[in-house]
């Protein structure tokens, strides 16, 4: 009797956990979800301006309905488009790409890189995930300056390691940005300074937000920090949330809204709309976008 109660225990776990991770690789990951927050960091009495911050796409050149879901933003009709990275995961992605975010590019926009769109993935243990000093492996190298042709063609600005003005929404916004702190392309002392006080907005991006490279912009005073990366934990527990951010952040900062320490900014952890091609599972953590209201504060 003991030994078949054990088998029935046995197999009721087994068949729960292969319905979770059913539910995590075919429905979860394609359950794109637009997420909103308003953010105070405005002067008072002017009108809210609108950011759509897109994250982490990871495109493959098959996956039409994420695609689709995209380009179907651009009826949110935002003011400043902001992407921060990891577009591609295939040496075929550029057009998938671009069918997403073709509606998108005659909106202002800005654009930093991930290590995702330099180089293609590669197989690995997810368990390695939890090893801070593990090695970072290389894939194929993938076509990142036709990419960037395409969105600086559209007048999107490339903030990889730089920094420029633009306007949007009516506003005169300082942009700061680098290239991915995750293998260490970053060089934030070349673009470093105050934000001048012209400024009516000042928007700062990273693909990984670590924690160093945060500190710096905030330091020079830009109130909105915007970075991907983490993919919110992928793979989350429900009360508890991410396991694990891949990077130097907390993981109660894995995604969503929060104040920066020691400052007066605001960070945005955008948890991304795609997944490593070869984890294609996403628990307790759905794709997303975010739409940021910028308001007085």
């Amino acid at each position: 009797m003991r030994k078949r109660t054990l088998f029935r225990l046995g197999m009721g776990t087994v068949a729960a956990g292969a319905a979770t991770l059913a539910y995590a690789s075919l429905v979860e990951r394609n359950l794109f979800t637009l997420r909103r927050f308003d953010v105070p960091v405005l002067p008072a009495d002017t009108e809210p301006l609108r950011v759509l911050h897109l994250s982490d796409l990871h495109m493959m050149p098959e996956q039409r309905r994420k695609q689709d879901w995209v380009a179907s933003l651009a009826a949110l009709d935002p003011d400043l488009v902001v992407v921060t990275g990891d577009n591609m995961a295939h040496p075929g992605a550029v057009p998938g790409v671009l069918r997403a975010l073709a509606p998108l590019l005659d909106f202002p926009g800005a654009f930093v890189f991930g290590s995702n769109d330099y180089t293609g993935p590669v197989l690995r243990n997810p368990f390695s995930y939890f090893l801070p000093d593990r090695e970072y492996s290389e894939g194929a190298e993938l076509p990142y300056d036709e990419l960037r042709d395409v969105f600086t063609g559209a007048g999107w600005a490339d903030l990889n390691n730089a920094r420029t003005t633009l306007k949007a929404g009516g506003r005169l916004i300082e942009l700061v940005g680098v290239d991915d702190p995750h293998i260490a392309r970053d060089d934030y002392p070349s673009v470093a300074g105050p934000v001048p006080a012209a400024a009516e907005l000042s928007i700062a991006l990273a693909h990984s937000p670590e924690p160093a490279v945060l500190d710096q912009m905030a330091a020079d005073g830009f109130e909105l920090l915007l970075a991907g990366h983490t993919h919110g934990g992928q793979v989350c527990v429900p009360g508890f949330g991410a396991l694990v951010t891949n990077c130097g952040l907390p993981r109660s900062m894995a995604k969503g809204l929060h104040r920066w320490p020691d400052s007066d900014a605001w960070l945005h952890v955008s948890a991304g709309l795609g997944t490593h091609p070869t984890a294609p599972v996403r628990f307790a953590c759905r794709p997303e976008a975010s739409i940021l209201t910028l308001i007085p504060r």
